[in-house]
């Protein structure tokens, strides 16, 4: 049996024992049980190895372009000691042009690693695309970020304006939060991103509204919204190596 069917058997032994699938319960999951499954298989065979893993595709509501995102983990025995990083492709189904999106990660300059290098072993940045905009112009991704075996954990919005070729990268500003959860488009104002974002210990987490400035606001009486079809068929399935 290949490394890449153990990790997936044991990923799906993880999802059916009811493991957390999420670690901020996003209604965006990343394939959390694949990274746990992926250095559960590196530490029993006390090995070291890179692994990969390729979302489904997020096909844009004009039928144009397809988003997926291949992430690549740098595992060793000691989860502590590797490493997550990820890259988001999108295609141009029309044309077969393929464009390659990354975020500069704003781990250094926010409180999970203040000083250190984002570079380090146990970092954890996880690109995953989550929406298209309404007319097909923009592409959402969430960025997750964390340390291994601690609480510093929180999401980033990376948004990819097609006809600018511009990305850029956002959070709730000015507030204060140890967690944001990106939650999606807003539903009353189109160019804006929804944020679920909190202290630990309390249970209400008031929702943000983010423009693409990074101008923060209460979001009231507001619902995230998003769009595309998630479509495993376009890439030869959802996991793969390179």
């Amino acid at each position: 049996m290949t490394q890449s069917r153990v990790t997936e058997e044991i990923a799906q032994d993880m999802t059916q024992s009811g493991v957390q699938i999420d670690p901020l319960d996003s209604p965006h999951p990343i394939p959390w049980n694949w990274v746990l499954a992926t250095h559960a298989e590196l530490s029993a065979s006390k090995s070291s190895g890179i692994r990969y893993y390729r979302s489904p595709s997020l096909l844009s509501p004009d039928g144009q372009y397809a988003a997926y995102s291949r992430i690549q983990m740098e595992g060793q025995p000691e989860l502590y000691q590797s490493r997550v990083t990820s890259v988001v492709f999108v295609e141009n189904l029309q044309t077969g042009d393929l464009r390659t999106i990354t975020a500069s990660s704003p781990l250094v300059n926010h409180s999970l690693l203040q000083d250190q290098d984002a570079d380090m072993p146990g970092t954890i940045t996880i690109l995953i695309p989550i929406s298209w905009s309404k007319s097909s112009d923009r592409l959402l991704a969430r960025q997750f970020e964390g340390l291994f075996n601690t609480t510093e954990i929180s999401d980033f919005a990376v948004v990819w304006d097609r006809r600018q070729n511009l990305v850029t990268t956002l959070a709730p500003q000015r507030v204060e939060y140890d967690m944001a959860v990106l939650l999606g488009w807003s539903q009353t104002h189109s160019d804006r991103i929804l944020f679920r974002a909190g202290e630990l210990g309390y249970e209400r987490w008031p929702v943000w509204s983010v423009d693409l400035k990074g101008e923060t606001s209460l979001a009231l009486e507001d619902e995230p919204r998003v769009y595309g079809q998630v479509m495993n068929q376009v890439w030869a399935g959802p996991q793969a190596r390179w």
